[in-house]
């Protein structure tokens, strides 16, 4: 990779799932040449789903975009140092480590800081005592399925986002260049321990939910649809399309009462609940009233009648969509989108792939198709850890690496 903000960086990756995967790729998508290793035949997620027809993951394929791809039999000896000598190997903008597999064995950190002192490694963990944890076990544990879906349930509504481990993944990429800094201006490098449960943990108390439960005594109830402590909901409308409509602020309620032409029935509910309508707390407590006169109207117009008044009006408001439909008819998610490039993944076949969200300008670099497994074996192993054509012939024939 001769391009991009992080040019010149290496960073090896040894991960499976989401967090892992996800912060080699931000890194490869800002142009540091990510290695990853995996087993011969592929790890734990090689065939995750969702598949295609011939049973290629796309999960794989869209979490890989852009590295450069070694496979090892990492259940030998010999495999398992040439995993080493990559996350070791020399070089001032080299030995950087990403990985996901449990702490101890062959990649413990004393082990590796000994062939490479100023080794930056970012060892994501399930919980921080090194015990397992997955993204649907630690949201099940910070409580969100007990305040997500109808506010009649009383059961728990699992969400279908893996929202922990896409955190996660940025930030380890966050820590990665905050240790990869440090290391040029003091020669130190780092160990970095990012838990799935805390990032999780650290986002409730960003969030307030922590001072709900301890400052304010109160656990947070179940709202269906509403927005907390603003205004906001779903509606539909008379073509029966379903829009959620959004009011942070008092101008943006301002906006959506013009264009509905509701000034004299939100003044009646002001009169009503004694107490004007000038703060979102406000728009909150009255959010019922607000929306059971919203729906009356909303169910009068057409999604193209609302949309050319909402958008006259400055409101905030946006339609619900299949992702077919999303990509099908919603210019923000086609090729009109600088981000969205159509790419020939290997055994896939031609689809649009997101590149970074990050807009860095010219450095800005194109999606790339992720590697076959094992692609770039041979040209790792001559490139970086300097072995001669008959040394990886030998290799090959002893089934320790293996082409893709």
């Amino acid at each position: 990779m001769d391009s991009g903000l992080l040019s010149g960086m290496r960073v090896v990756e040894g991960a499976a799932f989401v967090a892992g995967p996800l912060g080699g790729m931000t890194l490869a998508q800002l142009g540091a040449d990510v290695i990853r290793f995996d087993p011969i035949g592929g790890g734990l997620d090689y065939r995750r789903w969702p598949v295609t027809a011939y049973g290629e993951s796309l999960y794989w394929a869209g979490l890989n975009k852009g590295k450069r791809s070694i496979a090892l039999d990492l259940r030998s000896e010999e495999g398992r140092e040439l995993a080493i000598s990559l996350i070791t190997a020399p070089g001032p903008d080299a030995g950087i480590f990403l990985t996901n597999y449990p702490e101890g064995g062959w990649i413990d950190y004393d082990h590796l800081v000994a062939l490479r002192p100023d080794l930056i490694m970012c060892h994501i963990l399930g919980n921080s005592d090194g015990s397992t944890a997955v993204d649907y076990t630690v949201n099940a544990a910070v409580g969100y399925p007990s305040i997500t879906g109808p506010q009649e349930s009383d059961g728990v509504v699992n969400s279908v986002l893996p929202a922990w481990d896409l955190i996660t993944g940025m930030t380890a990429t966050t820590g990665i260049l905050a240790a990869e800094r440090h290391r040029h201006r003091t020669g130190e490098g780092r160990l970095l321990k990012l838990p799935l449960f805390d990032v999780a943990l650290a986002a409730l108390g960003h969030l307030g939910h922590i001072g709900e439960v301890q400052v304010n005594d109160e656990d947070r109830a179940r709202y269906g649809n509403y927005l907390f402590g603003a205004f906001g909901r779903d509606f539909v409308t008379a073509d029966g399309r379903r829009v959620m409509v959004v009011a942070i602020t008092t101008r943006q309620f301002r906006g959506m009462i013009e264009a509905a032409g509701l000034e004299n029935e939100m003044a009646a509910i002001e009169a009503d609940m004694g107490f004007e309508l000038r703060s979102d707390g406000d728009l909150f407590t009255a959010r019922e009233a607000i929306a059971g006169i919203l729906e009356v109207w909303i169910a009068t117009q057409s999604l193209a009648n609302l949309a050319a008044l909402f958008d006259a009006n400055r409101v905030l408001w946006g339609p619900y969509q299949t992702m077919r439909e999303l990509l099908e008819e919603d210019p923000r998610a086609s090729s009109a989108n600088p981000m969205l490039v159509e790419i020939d993944q290997p055994g896939i076949g031609p689809y649009l792939a997101p590149g970074s969200p990050l807009d860095s300008g010219p450095d800005r670099l194109p999606p790339q198709p992720a590697p076959r497994l094992g692609q770039h074996t041979d040209e790792i192993l001559s490139e970086v850890l300097e072995l001669s054509g008959a040394e990886i012939g030998r290799l090959h024939d002893e089934k320790v690496v293996a082409s893709g």
